[in-house]
């Protein structure tokens, strides 16, 4: 038998538990015990990690990218970090097509990463990476035996060589070497290696899929596009940036199909629920990964915009936009329901691993319940003729059918959405809803003041300041303080077992997104933002002559914009969505597609759907930040033992 002693004193842990009191987004992630016994002066032992242990990334490169880079940073600190490395293009624009997941959903089974073929749901085993550390002697020679059960493996090596294998799921490793240097006996250093792959899926709507952050950003063109307008009972035009690559007509009297336009698109993670990589949800599956060296994560992003619980998460729901095909085909225009979507996957699992199960789930839900969208272009629609026909076409909502929603049917959908997840992960802790944070906050933690700035990429656009304080305040005073009553079961709220009903509630985000909102300005964000996104709501040329070769009225390309440059806004205005995104939404049922591409309806669409009022890539690692250690707790990932030690 091989005697294992365990080193009880860990001063790593004294600064984890003073860094614990910080607010969750200033808290900076500790390295990971491997880097604490790199120490020269500490006794050999051995450390290991696995390698590329993000699974959704093919390529360990990716997952490089963000240990490195956020080494002793906090989410946040890394995206802005590589937000600057890209020059504000993203570190997601090519990650996004080395997934073991395709841009349509579907997990490729099996995948291969980096030159291995892999089963996603299931792994069978993980590649990992043993050093002996700490005051090794120079020149020493280390024998090494692994051994999983099935006989030991040996191999000799310099001592100052790693050693690369691959750990069996499911059954530990016994790692021993035998470190020779010089006329003395051999120094026997063991230690046990257990790899545990987490399960986490993510659910919810537009918040949690990552809406408003494409994985590639669409490219515009410094000529304009035109788009009709309401104009009474006639239409005006107007023109915008053109979408870059495009060559067909961009006068309204030239229209050209969709197909041709739809070719120069953003790029998702997945087009039809406009999923991305910059999720919040994605985010703290990958900070997981990232931060505790011990374990592999297998993440399945399932969230989608526009889902409500009824449509979205139990039933089937509209597509947010088809994907480009070369075929032509015309797209379905809808999503498979979440629910069954996990369902499928575990069972799937199951088949081949029968103690496979889901460890976390990742949840943002609600806000399509009581018609948030609806209470934005109420807020942002200001021109009268537009507000009519929207009113009439139900997309402006109110406050008080937003609360006779809240109030009536949103407990419903809870109770439903409980009874649901409960048998898929058991303990329904381990359901962490990470709640909302309000767009609307201005530096002094009141409403934005309002106004057209950042929102006149539509000429009907203006976020009316009575309006926007009346949501801002619902939004603050009621909603957020009802998803926590909900979330667990306080308040009055009905759960039949109040103790084992509650969720993980993850608001911690909150005060951090004060000063953040869609109004924040500051000196120090982008030149092309300062110059050309006007405070006055001036920001494009309204002749539609000089607009149609330059419609910014700052001169510059509207290329230069860089939707991953770090900003004050912490929110996407308008603006910041057409410029990101720009989207055309493809998947409306055929009575509500739009006659030709130049429609007035798609002129109000595509500076909305790409995420007008959504967290950007800066607020998404705010809210990682706070998830992140919540999902550590649930999960017990502190509690794991040290790396045993053998003298």
């Amino acid at each position: 038998m091989v005697r294992i002693q365990l080193r009880l004193i860990m001063p790593a842990a004294l600064l984890a538990a003073a860094l614990g009191a910080l607010p969750a987004a200033a808290q900076v992630p500790l390295a990971p015990p491997a880097a604490v016994q790199n120490a020269p002066d500490a006794a050999m032992q051995i450390s290991w990690e696995v390698r590329n242990r993000f699974r959704l990334f093919r390529e360990e490169r990716d997952f490089l990218l963000h240990t490195d880079g956020g080494r002793g940073r906090s989410v946040l600190a890394t995206e802005q970090a590589l937000a600057l490395q890209s020059d504000g293009r993203g570190w997601a624009r090519n990650a996004v097509n080395r997934l073991c997941i395709d841009l349509l959903g579907r997990v490729s089974e099996p995948c291969n990463r980096d030159g291995v073929k892999e089963s996603y749901l299931t792994p069978t085993e993980h590649p990992v990476t043993l050093r002996l550390t700490g005051q090794v002697p120079v020149g020493a020679t280390c024998a090494w035996t692994l051994d999983d059960g099935d006989g030991p493996r040996q191999s000799t090596f310099d001592c100052a060589e790693p050693v690369n294998f691959r750990a069996r799921y499911g059954r530990p490793t016994v790692a021993t070497v035998d470190v020779s240097s010089g006329p003395d006996a051999p120094l026997r250093v063991t230690t046990e290696i257990a790899v545990r792959d987490i399960f986490i899926a993510g659910l919810g709507d537009s918040i949690a899929s990552g809406e408003g952050n494409p994985d590639r950003a669409v490219a515009l063109a410094d000529e304009g596009f035109c788009f009709r307008s309401y104009l009474g009972m006639a239409y005006t035009q107007y023109y915008r940036p053109s979408r870059a690559g495009y060559k067909g007509g961009r006068a309204c009297e030239a229209p050209d199909s969709l197909q041709v336009w739809q070719r120069q698109s953003a790029l998702w993670l997945n087009s039809a629920c406009h999923r991305s990589l910059y999720s919040y949800q994605t985010r703290t599956a990958l900070a997981l990964a990232a931060q505790y060296p011990h374990i592999a994560v297998t993440y399945l992003p399932l969230a989608c915009t526009g889902a409500t619980i009824a449509d979205g998460l139990f039933g089937t729901q509209q597509a947010r936009e088809c994907p480009p095909t070369k075929s032509g085909a015309n797209c379905s225009g809808k999503v498979n329901a979440q629910l069954s979507e996990l369902r499928e996957a575990l069972t799937a699992a199951k088949r081949r691993q029968p103690d496979r199960r889901l460890d976390l789930v990742l949840l943002s839900i609600g806000a399509n319940d009581i018609n948030f969208s609806g209470l934005v272009a109420d807020v942002i629609v200001d021109n009268a003729t537009e507000r009519a026909l929207f009113r009439r076409s139900g997309v402006i909502g109110s406050v008080d059918d937003s609360r006779s929603a809240m109030t009536r049917d949103l407990p419903r959908g809870f109770a439903k959405l409980r009874e649901a997840l409960k048998p898929l992960v058991g303990d329904m802790s381990r359901v962490l809803y990470v709640s909302y944070a309000n767009p609307t906050l201005a530096a002094d933690g009141g409403p934005c003041a309002g106004g057209p700035a950042g929102f006149d990429i539509h000429p009907s656009f203006n976020a009316e300041p009575q309006r926007l304080a009346n949501v801002s305040n619902y939004v603050q005073n009621e909603f957020l303080p009802a998803l926590k009553s909900l979330a667990l079961c306080q308040g009055g709220i009905l759960c039949r077992d109040p103790a084992a009903d509650r969720m993980t509630f993850v608001d911690a985000h909150q005060p951090a997104f004060a000063g953040h909102g869609f109004c924040a300005r500051a000196p120090t964000d982008p030149v092309f933002d300062q110059a050309c996104f006007s405070p006055k709501g001036e920001s494009f040329d309204p002749d539609i002559v000089t607009a149609a070769s330059q419609p910014m009225l700052c001169g510059r390309s509207a290329g230069e914009y860089r939707a991953y440059l770090p900003r004050a806004r912490w929110i996407r205005d308008a603006n910041d969505s057409y410029f990101a995104a720009m989207t055309y939404p493809g998947g409306l049922p055929a009575s509500s597609q739009p006659t030709d591409i130049h429609d007035a309806t798609w002129g109000v669409l595509s500076a909305v759907y790409g995420g007008a009022v959504h967290p950007s890539a800066e607020g998404h690692a705010a809210m990682a930040d706070a998830a992140v250690p919540a999902a550590a707790a649930v999960l017990q990932l502190d509690a794991e033992p040290a790396a045993p030690v053998a003298r």
